[in-house]
């Protein structure tokens, strides 16, 4: 039920915003801001703000992210942010965030999930959108190349060498891990590639398809495919 409140309020602005400062976590956007990288959680956005951030150095860019709040979006759009949204299909982000959330339902996180994108609808124009699958696949580079097409700015393109994927594999790991520990309970939630998670996955994903109402589920695929790039759907569940 918090959840499910949480993610009702993170719809507005108004709301979105004190939450977020409650809550302790990201970074707010501000009319300085110099990008907006959002996403639903467990869609590839700690590695994009990684691989964005090693990028523009040795500069320093402002970049707003990690409030998982569609009303932040909105606010960057109307400061007149550039805003980046990656999305992430909801079976593959369903599933990964059952394995973190081990006490939440498919059905909770599955509206979630439409809490988190359909707000976002009237805006889709205003943003750009990434897919997790782009991000995993060493597509950051293009993402941003997307970014400033629309926006007109000027960000460096990430190169996915094995050296720079490895530092940001390192650099999410070692933040993570100095604010929630190791161990077993590390792997359950760090946004990197887990062994540990790859054997708990396809048993979840069963039970995905059999406990999610074919109504919500049918929902949140809509939704996916309304954000999701032509051509960018393949490889989203990994």
């Amino acid at each position: 039920m918090r959840y499910r409140v949480m993610t009702a309020l993170a719809r507005r602005p108004a709301f979105a915003m004190p939450l977020a400062r409650m809550r302790g976590e990201g970074e707010l956007v501000a009319e300085d801001t110099d990008l907006l990288i959002e996403s639903f959680p467990r869609s590839a956005s700690s590695f994009a703000l990684a691989a964005f951030n090693l990028a523009q150095e040795p500069a320093r860019l402002k970049v707003a992210h990690h409030t998982h709040a569609p009303g932040h979006v909105i606010a960057a759009v109307r400061l007149g942010v550039p805003a980046l949204v990656l999305v992430r299909d909801p079976e593959g982000a369903a599933v990964s965030s059952m394995i973190r959330h081990a006490g939440r339902t498919f059905a909770g996180v599955l509206h979630g999930y439409v809490d988190f994108h359909e707000p976002l609808l009237p805006y889709r124009g205003d943003l750009v959108v990434g897919t997790f699958a782009e991000v995993v696949g060493g597509e950051v580079g293009r993402i941003t190349r997307r970014v400033n097409a629309r926006f007109g700015t000027a960000f460096a393109e990430f190169e996915a060498t094995e050296e720079n994927v490895a530092r940001c594999m390192r650099e999410i790991d070692e933040d993570w891990r100095a604010r929630r520990g190791g161990g077993d309970h590390l792997e359950r939630i760090v946004p990197r590639p887990s062994a540990m998670r790859d054997g708990m996955k396809e048993e979840i994903r069963e039970r995905y398809r059999r406990e999610v109402p074919p109504r919500l589920r049918e929902h949140a695929e809509r939704l996916y495919e309304a954000f999701a790039p032509a051509g960018a759907h393949a490889g989203e569940r990994s």
